[in-house]
């Protein structure tokens, strides 16, 4: 006996794609998974950093010396270029970090968690744009050909303005990660699964950043008061930023992961 013909409207293309994408989307990454690339990225970001601010900025650049600024660049260009990959690696770092801590706190507050994100970004766009003066410095010095219009010394000149530009535009920049910072510490505070001292800390380290550069644009003498301001933003930042770093690789994620597994299977 035949069975009887399937009187259903048939399924069009259109109804396809209707009924896949209104099926729930599941993230990929566990809170776990992505507190434990936030934290290798934040031991990378410190590794980094270090070498490329005091090994390279701090060792090879002399504040209002741009004939000594400039010896030291040429005699040691391998070394400045180094610094300029490090700050170009730190560029597409803190945009992954921004993404995985995105993961970890949007539990706590979805919102926050994405504006903390943004105003990650935000920093890493200035810290992208203040490369290019990094880079510009070392063109000044490299000695094309196209550059035999200017003498020697207007060279190093502007090429320590590039550097003084650098600076300026990443110091403005800190502005933004200031900002995170304190929302970062906002979210740890009211995640339940981060120490509340984390979150305080990192508060006051984002404020420190913030204080700094408006110091730095309105005071005059700032550099009378230069050590009084490191101390503000170092302690705190190397407190919390690594203490950050050590809770997201060993235990940030671990209580949600359940949760997790249970929306994706």
């Amino acid at each position: 006996m035949n069975a009887p013909p399937d009187l259903r409207t048939p399924r069009t293309a259109a109804d396809t794609v209707a009924t896949t994408s209104s099926a729930p989307i599941h993230f990929a990454t566990s809170p776990r998974r992505a507190a434990q690339i936030a934290g290798a990225g934040y031991v990378l970001l410190f590794v980094l950093g270090i070498f490329a601010n005091f090994f390279v900025r701090e060792g090879l650049i002399v504040n209002g010396d741009a004939q000594a600024t400039a010896a030291n660049i040429v005699e040691s260009e391998g070394l400045f270029r180094l610094g300029l990959v490090s700050f170009l690696v730190v560029f597409v770092l803190d945009v992954i970090v921004a993404w995985a801590l995105y993961i970890v706190f949007r539990n706590a507050n979805r919102d926050v968690s994405l504006l903390a994100a943004w105003f990650r970004i935000v920093y890493t766009v200035f810290l992208g744009v203040a490369a290019v003066f990094f880079f510009q410095a070392l063109q000044l010095l490299g000695g094309s050909d196209f550059l035999n219009a200017f003498d020697s010394e207007q060279l190093n000149a502007q090429a320590l303005v590039a550097l003084d530009t650098f600076n300026a535009t990443w110091l403005i920049g800190l502005v933004g990660f200031g900002i995170h910072l304190m929302l970062l510490g906002y979210l740890a505070i009211r995640s339940g699964s981060a120490p509340k001292a984390l979150g305080y800390v990192l508060i006051a380290a984002g404020t420190g950043y913030v204080i700094d550069t408006v110091a730095n644009a309105f005071l005059a003498n700032y550099n009378d008061y230069e050590s009084i301001f490191l101390i503000i933003v170092a302690v705190p930042s190397i407190l919390g930023e690594g203490w950050l770093g050590l809770w997201l690789l060993f235990k940030a994620g671990r209580t949600q992961e359940a949760g997790f597994d249970r929306a994706t299977s």
